[in-house]
């Protein structure tokens, strides 16, 4: 075993069409240090038929300018990126799509957190959110008051477990697209 192989282990994203994403997740670290379900849920929901369906002509990744937030490993970004995105090194304009997993958890972030939304959107952009609903300690509260401070500034909507990816879903991890108020 070459040196540092120990220290982490390999997550794989199978594609629809058989390739599979690879993703190194260590054994120990923080929370950038691993694929989280809501980001394989997110990944696997990027690739439904409503968005990526080559053969009946429908791939809304293409061309599109996607910023994804809250990485962690990188796994929703990497998925978008196989499915037809591009190197855009310039969000002017706001990007068609930003894509957050598991980002509604840490108290402090939520006020940067939705002024970064509020920055980065624009009026045609769809923001993919996906989280884990956790019940103990602060989390609760953490949500109530992330979708408190989102809703004065955009519209959410949920999207119902049969839209979403039938073996990677779950009804704890949700999947909202918010959009700016008009």
């Amino acid at each position: 075993m070459a040196a540092g192989e120990s220290e982490y282990f390999v997550r794989e994203v199978e594609r629809n069409d058989g390739r599979a994403l690879k993703v190194k997740q260590c054994y120990l670290g923080d929370v950038g240090c691993v694929v989280w379900d809501a980001a394989i849920v997110l990944a696997k929901y990027l690739e439904t038929k409503q968005f990526y369906d080559p053969p009946g002509g429908v791939d809304v990744w293409a061309g599109r300018s996607v910023l994804e937030l809250g990485a962690g490993t990188g796994v929703v970004g990497l998925m978008a990126a196989t499915l037809g995105g591009e190197d855009v090194s310039d969000f002017l304009p706001p990007p068609q799509y930003i894509l957050m997993a598991d980002c509604i958890y840490y108290e402090q972030s939520i006020v940067p957190l939705v002024e970064s939304l509020k920055l980065l959107s624009g009026p045609e952009t769809c923001i993919i959110c996906c989280y884990e609903q956790r019940t103990e300690g602060v989390n609760p509260k953490v949500e109530r008051e992330f979708f408190e401070l989102l809703k004065q500034h955009f519209r959410c909507e949920e999207i119902p477990l049969d839209r979403q990816d039938p073996e990677f879903s779950s009804p704890d991890i949700h999947i909202l697209h918010i959009r700016t108020k008009v």
